[in-house]
């Protein structure tokens, strides 16, 4: 393992329960969280192998389970893992780091149609690791495939972003500015950042 996520250096130790509960919450009030899910399923293809990097507690990985994508999901922090576990029983949960993962040890060698970072993943892997963890997940990819990743701009600065593609070895096929579609704007004034590169 690399050093401590900054979902560990930056938030309270009950920061992880309180994510597990809120997202419980606005799910048992009917929010809509597939806004990811729907934009994976659309670009993989039917009954892809998919990787929810930072699956957190589980939503979009349970989401792309239920549209019969078989789903790996891997996050640093077993507290999420576990909810995951428990909230979307169907696709398998490992806990490991981004940055140093090696799935074919948990038994998961064969390669994916493509991974998702979805829930501002990037801006909490340990600082100095995108490229790394970029690069890491792209190795687990069939060649050719989408790594699709999303953030708050306020919470990753893009330029970085861009460099640590580029230090990955990626390259970006498409940006957009919500999981929904909306345009990339000219003068990249954009909340937030939905970026597909190719593995």
């Amino acid at each position: 393992m690399t050093e401590p996520t900054r979902w560990i250096t930056d938030n309270d130790p009950a920061h992880s329960q309180w994510y597990v509960d809120h997202f419980r919450q606005l799910a048992s009030e009917g929010a809509d969280l597939e806004g990811e899910a729907r934009f994976m399923d659309v670009l993989l293809p039917r009954r892809a192998r998919v990787l929810d990097a930072g699956c957190g507690q589980g939503r979009t990985g349970g989401a792309l389970h239920r549209r019969n994508h078989e789903v790996v999901g891997v996050d640093a922090d077993p507290l999420l893992v576990a909810a995951a576990v428990v909230d979307y029983p169907g696709p398998t949960w490992i806990v490991d780091d981004l940055a140093t993962m090696d799935l074919a040890a948990h038994g998961q060698g064969e390669p994916f149609d493509g991974a998702v970072l979805a829930g501002n993943v990037i801006s909490f892997v340990s600082p100095g690791t995108e490229a790394q963890v970029l690069h890491n997940v792209a190795r687990h990819l069939r060649p050719g495939s989408a790594l699709v990743t999303g953030f708050h701009l306020s919470m990753c600065d893009i330029a970085m972003f861009d460099a640590a593609v580029a230090d990955a070895g990626l390259r970006q096929r498409h940006r957009f500015a919500t999981w929904d579609l909306a345009p990339w704007p000219q003068d990249g004034d954009a909340e937030f950042c939905v970026t597909v590169l190719d593995a």
